[in-house]
């Protein structure tokens, strides 16, 4: 049977990761905050996937997409998605509070993954695709155990919840060709998300209240 170009392209794109040459990512960050400003981390599977959510929401000051939680230093695309150097790849929101609050932004989190998937997210499995709240002080961790007990409580879910809760570790931006990756290579992306079945994963375990925020 012949394949379309387009079932053929999808099948290309099932995996979060480019096709286009490697490029040089950047050293630990610790992102610079002016006055009043916090920093969010999670991690959701594919990081392409994890800024559209967040990165128009009033308050948000930016999403910038990244590694986190590994044991090597400056690690690239290519090492991380071995799944050998302990990363994952996660999105660090930068957010003003007055404005947005971090219990918001865990809300938009936890309806934007399947955190019963201990494998991995939707299509990519791997430990580097595993689903993660970074906390930055004691209070985010208490608010991120709170909304973990309350979403296992409301029984939404049907499975346990396997996402981490964890200390903020090293941050490394990932390559340039990642950020904004949805806008970017806007049709890649669509293709690549509706491939993967993640907006119909989400309905399906919550219903209206899927964040599927993207374009």
């Amino acid at each position: 049977m012949r394949l379309s170009i387009l079932t053929f392209a999808a099948l290309l794109l099932i995996a979060c990761g480019p096709r286009d040459s490697t490029s040089a990512n950047g050293s630990a960050t610790a992102q610079t905050l002016t006055a009043g400003q916090e920093e969010a981390t999670f991690a959701g599977g594919c990081f392409w996937c994890m800024v559209a959510p967040f990165v128009d929401l009033p308050g948000v000051v930016s999403v910038t997409s990244g590694y986190s939680g590994g044991k090597v230093a400056n690690p690239t695309y290519e090492q991380v998605s071995t799944g050998s150097t302990g990363h994952a790849e996660v999105v660090q929101i930068v957010f003003d509070p007055k404005k947005v609050s971090y219990e918001k932004l865990l809300a938009i989190f936890w309806r934007s993954i399947d955190p019963t998937d201990a494998a991995g997210q939707f299509c990519d499995i791997g430990t580097q695709y595993r689903t993660a709240v970074f906390y930055h002080g004691d209070a985010q961790k208490k608010a991120a155990e709170a909304s973990r007990d309350a979403l296992a409580a409301s029984g939404i879910l049907k499975a346990p919840i396997a996402t981490e809760i964890t200390a903020a570790s090293p941050f490394y931006p990932a390559e340039e060709y990642h950020q904004d990756y949805f806008r970017k290579q806007e049709m890649r992306y669509q293709m690549y998300r509706a491939s993967c079945g993640r907006d119909s994963k989400l309905k399906q375990l919550y219903g209206a209240q899927a964040e599927a925020a993207h374009p």
